[in-house]
């Protein structure tokens, strides 16, 4: 037995050192440089590439199966002349042994000056896209067609039945190479150089440290980053399951998208990829971007189907100005410079490949806060759906700062006709104004309206807009398909209610607007004052209106402005101007008497005024403005002209004195006078006011009629008294009050 055993040892002995020699003699004796061409026309035979190799091959057989190439190109049959890829040095090695048992064991594999040019034809055709497939079959001059062959036999398949390979190689190295992409069609180029990649013991089941550096830049835009990988890879085949731990991903990019600025970017974190389970994941998230720091976490499953994304994600507070500032971003101009300073951010992610959503998102804009949800349902569409609730916005930080209005020919024409009332208090009416007061310049983006797709349901506790503050604010709109329409807006503001809904149709070539507006005891001083003078009139103005237009800049808008409106004025005051007292004092002068009862207060209070409006093509008709002021009663009616925003009334002003409950005796109205409509005629530019206004000459003269036809009644009836009979007495007052 000891005997067989020593047989056998000498037997495996010899055997191993017949393997040997045979390795030493294949090695030294047998040189693959000599076979260049066989090696050129099997690519070319079974890959359909052209291999070019200008360097020596060195290979080794025992116990490693070694090979080194160095300064080679490949190529496409197709292009020959136009390598894709241009390797300087490859070397590798691989235990022998270990392959009998389906077990890879490399040594270092190291690869030096990797070029790879990918390119694209102007017919979408790539380079590399040959590689492969069947070479061409080429044709001798001159020698006949062959015969169609027969039917290709089936490749002959291996069913594997035994354990995947086993992968054990020391390390991986690819040192100073390149990739560029070009694209003909639409000259788009890509490429990243100064390619480093190195690895550690690469074992399945084992942590493989990693690290990747690249140059990354682009030419549709301008743009070139550095980035930095370095992390633990780890596999598993037969769970299909595959990790890379602790994640460090950092860099910078700079390019035309930043203008000149610098992007440094970071993330970290855990992923994985399970396509047994059919999920991915990155846990354990952290990102920043400049001055900005978010963590969070995110999550894919169904990946084999429609996969689906979920997750969290948190943005610590952060100075958006300063953010898109150091991104070379320009923002729009804006009344504070400190808008913006501060955002702050907590959502649930909800996305598919087409879809993403922002649930339960708590969102804080400087002193605002938001509650809700934001979503873009539909990539391809842009479709938006915005759901928030919050506490308070001042609308006025983020809108530019009023600019004084600049001066224009129809203001030129206002102050010439102020200059006339001024010279000569007697002037004639002022013309009506003809210069256009609104500009041609669009003022809505169509296209882009036509193809918005939008939602918004926005609540607001208190909103503030060029300074007034709005409360219960509730706002849902929509837009799709070119039709733009306000559904509701509503609110409360200083004791009033206001609800407005309009439409914009961007369908059409003209676009079409309509607005319904309804204002209930809403104060109208906040909108007639300014920052250079103070409102003149205070109430609470209640208005229903209903108008509709056509076109897109604000000539067109008033130009065809059409509708209705009905206004009431409550508890008016006119400011700074006791009327009543000016009037009793001009009344107790014709009078000649003096008033016994001291001034009732600075103001005037309105009793009443009202009024309807019917917009005709940018031209409202007032046939019914009643107003009732203590002393006064007015009556007219007429023309406004917003086109020109000019006026053009006739006012009927009844002087009734003092009609309080202890009336002054100096400030009673002659009966003779007490109900006459003294008529005035205004006409001209809307910002002359009462300058504007004259007395109506051609009205006057039947009031004079009247009042001398009423003064010879009077003289009738004192001296003939009742001498004659009544009715020749009435015959007599008609023919004169005729």
């Amino acid at each position: 037995m000891k005997a067989f055993g020593k047989i056998l040892g000498m037997v495996l002995l010899g055997l191993l050192l017949l393997i040997v020699a045979l390795g030493f003699a294949l090695t030294h004796l047998f040189d693959p440089n000599d076979y260049k061409d066989e090696i050129r026309q099997l690519a070319r035979d079974k890959a359909n590439l052209e291999l070019t190799l200008n360097g020596d091959i060195g290979w080794s057989l025992f116990p490693w199966l070694g090979l080194e190439l160095q300064d080679a190109t490949l190529a496409s049959l197709r292009t020959p002349d136009q390598p894709f890829a241009e390797l300087r040095q490859l070397g590798l090695s691989v235990r022998v042994m270990p392959l009998l048992r389906k077990q890879v064991q490399m040594s270092a594999i190291k690869v030096d000056g990797l070029h790879l040019s990918l390119n694209r034809d102007e017919q979408g055709h790539g380079n590399w896209e040959d590689i492969g497939k069947p070479a061409p079959a080429t044709i001798q001059a001159g020698a006949p067609a062959s015969e169609p062959s027969a039917a290709p036999t089936e490749p002959a398949t291996t069913a594997s039945t035994g354990k995947p390979l086993q992968l054990d190689i020391d390390s991986l190295t690819l040192s100073n190479s390149r990739i560029d992409y070009h694209d003909a069609k639409s000259g788009q180029q890509y490429s990243a150089e100064a390619i480093e990649l190195s690895s550690g013991a690469i074992r399945e089941g084992a942590a493989i440290p990693l690290t990747l550096s690249a140059f990354f830049s682009s030419n549709q835009p301008l743009l070139r980053a550095r980035s930095e990988v370095q992390g633990e890879l780890r596999f598993d085949r037969v769970l299909k399951r595959y990790q890379f731990n602790d994640l460090s991903l950092s860099g910078e990019a700079s390019g035309e998208p930043f203008k000149g600025k610098t992007l440094v970017f970071a993330a970290q974190g855990q992923l994985l990829l399970d396509q047994a389970a059919e999920i991915a994941e990155w846990t354990g998230l952290k990102l920043s971007a400049n001055q900005l720091r978010a963590l969070g976490e995110l999550k894919v499953r169904d990946l084999d189907k429609a996969p689906k994304l979920s997750g969290g994600l948190s943005i610590a507070s952060f100075n958006l100005r300063e953010f898109l500032e150091g991104l070379g971003q320009e923002l729009p101009e804006m009344s504070d410079d400190k808008a913006l300073g501060q955002v702050e951010l907590v959502t649930r992610l909800v996305g598919s490949p087409t879809s993403l959503s922002l649930n339960e998102l708590s969102l804080k804009l400087d002193d605002s806060n938001f509650k809700g949800s934001l979503a873009v349902s539909d990539f391809a569409k842009q479709a938006m759906r915005v759901q928030l609730k919050g506490d308070q916005l001042n609308l006025d930080r983020y809108l530019p700062a009023k600019a004084k209005p600049a001066d224009s020919a129809r203001q030129a024409e206002v102050r010439s006709s102020v200059a006339a009332i001024g010279q000569r208090g007697n002037s004639e009416l002022p013309n009506a104004p003809t210069q256009q007061a609104w500009s041609a310049t669009p003022v809505l983006p169509i296209e882009p309206l036509r193809k918005l797709d939008l939602q918004v349901n926005l609540s607001l506790e208190q909103l503030t807009y060029d300074q007034l503050p709005i409360r219960d604010v509730q706002l849902k709109a929509r837009s799709q398909g070119g039709l733009a329409t306000l559904e509701d807006l509503r609110g409360k503001f200083s004791g009033g209610t206001f609800e407005v809904s309009a439409s914009l149709d961007a369908r059409p070539a003209v676009p079409l607007l309509s607005v319904h507006n309804r204002l209930s005891q809403v104060p109208i001083e906040p909108f007639l004052k300014s920052a250079e003078q103070p409102s003149p009139i205070k109430g609470l103005l209640t208005l229903q209106a209903d108008l509709t237009s056509r076109g897109n800049s604000q000539k067109s808008w008033v130009e065809g402005l059409n509708g209705s409106a009905n206004f009431a004025l409550t508890d008016g005051v006119l400011l700074d101007a006791n009327l009543e007292q000016q009037l009793c004092q001009a009344i107790a002068g014709l009078n000649r008497k003096t008033l016994s009862s001291a001034p009732r207060g600075k103001d005037t209070p309105f009793e009443e005024l009202k009024g309807s409006l019917r917009f005709v093509n940018g031209v409202a008709n007032n046939p019914d403005l009643t107003a009732r002021l203590p002393g006064l009663r007015l009556q007219g009616d007429g023309d406004l002209d917003l086109r020109v925003l000019g006026l053009d009334y006739r006012v009927g002003i009844v002087i009734q004195g003092d009609k309080s409950a202890m009336p002054d005796p100096a400030c009673q109205v002659n009966p003779r006078y007490a109900d006459i409509a003294w008529p005035l005629r205004c006409r001209g530019p809307l910002e002359l006011g009462a300058k504007a206004c004259r007395l109506d000459q051609e009205r006057m003269g039947n009031i004079a009629t009247k009042l001398v036809g009423d003064k010879l009644s009077e003289k009738i009836e004192e001296k003939l008294g009742d001498k004659v009979s009544p009715k020749l007495k009435e015959a007599l007052k008609g023919l004169f009050n005729q």
